[in-house]
Order: C-alpha cells, then sequence, then structure tokens
C-alpha cells in the first residue's frame, strides 16, 4: 500500500496528464494580423542656426586661446633651455629645480587654453541637446583641442627629457 503522503502527489501527477475539454486555439495568422499599415517616413532633420551669441561666445573662446596658446609658445623656448641645461642633473639640484618651474610655467599656460577647450566643450554639449547646428561649434572646438594637444606633447617631451 502506498504511504498516505504520496496520495495527493499522485492525484496531482494524474491531473496534469489529463486533457483540456476544448481544442487550443489556432497558431494561424489571423484577419486582423494580415493588415499592413504604411507611415509616411518623417521630415528629415534639420538643426536651427547656431544664435549669434553662441557664435560671439565662440569667437572670443577661439581669441582666449590663441592669446594662451601664443603665450605658451613665448615661453617654450626659454623652457627648451632650462631643461636641456638640466639633463644629467640630479633631482633637487639647482638646474632641476629650475626646470620643474620652467614645466610648471608651461603647464600653466597651457591651463588657460584648457579652459577654453572646456567652454567649447560645454558649449558644444548644450548646442547638441537643443538640436542646433553643430559644424561651427565643432571646428571652434578642434582648432582649440589642437593646440593644446600640441602643448601637451611640447610638455611631455621636456618632463620625459628630465627623467
Amino acid at each position: 500500500m502506498l504511504p498516505r503522503s504520496f496520495a495527493p502527489l499522485a492525484l496531482a501527477g494524474l491531473a496534469a496528464c489529463s486533457t483540456p475539454s476544448g481544442e487550443y486555439p489556432s497558431l494561424a495568422i489571423r484577419d486582423a494580423e494580415r493588415v499592413s499599415g504604411t507611415i509616411p517616413a518623417p521630415a528629415p532633420f534639420v538643426p536651427s542656426a547656431t544664435p549669434a551669441p553662441v557664435l560671439d561666445r565662440l569667437a572670443g573662446l577661439t581669441r582666449d586661446a590663441a592669446s594662451a596658446h601664443a603665450a605658451f609658445q613665448n615661453q617654450a623656448p626659454a623652457a627648451r633651455r632650462t631643461v636641456s641645461a638640466a639633463r644629467g642633473a640630479g633631482v633637487g639640484s639647482e638646474n632641476w629645480a629650475q626646470a620643474q618651474v620652467a614645466l610648471a610655467g608651461l603647464e600653466a599656460a597651457r591651463s588657460q587654453a584648457m579652459i577654453a577647450l572646456a567652454d567649447l566643450d560645454r558649449i558644444y554639449v548644450d548646442a547638441a541637446v537643443e538640436g542646433t547646428e553643430l559644424e561651427r561649434i565643432a571646428a571652434a572646438r578642434q582648432r582649440v583641442a589642437d593646440m593644446v594637444e600640441a602643448e601637451s606633447a611640447l610638455i611631455a617631451e621636456l618632463a620625459a627629457a628630465l627623467r
């Protein structure tokens, strides 16, 4: 004889084997599924023109970056000479300290261009969110980014010479 606790399990198993009283619904395509609609293509997106105040701000930031780059370029020859004089000098020596100060001066000059680049990045993001034209902003941003990249390359070169 089967234990009493096995009886409910056996009844549940028998219930699972039973068949439904009716037929399952058909999986064939229904009439409503045969209808195909057409949606007109949306009009292409045309960004609005960059507002005049933004263009003025772009011009100002580009000028600021150009003047910062000019200041960097004015400091670069003296920094090169100072770093050349410090080659082979020990860490903490007078020549090494002067070279570190010259590098810090170049980094300070570069930071002014980086501030302009950060402002241009913010303007670019704002314009992208608002759906305005990005080409002019991107071009100004790229010019400033190229300046900063050249400055960073020179700083890295001079710093590597001190190691």
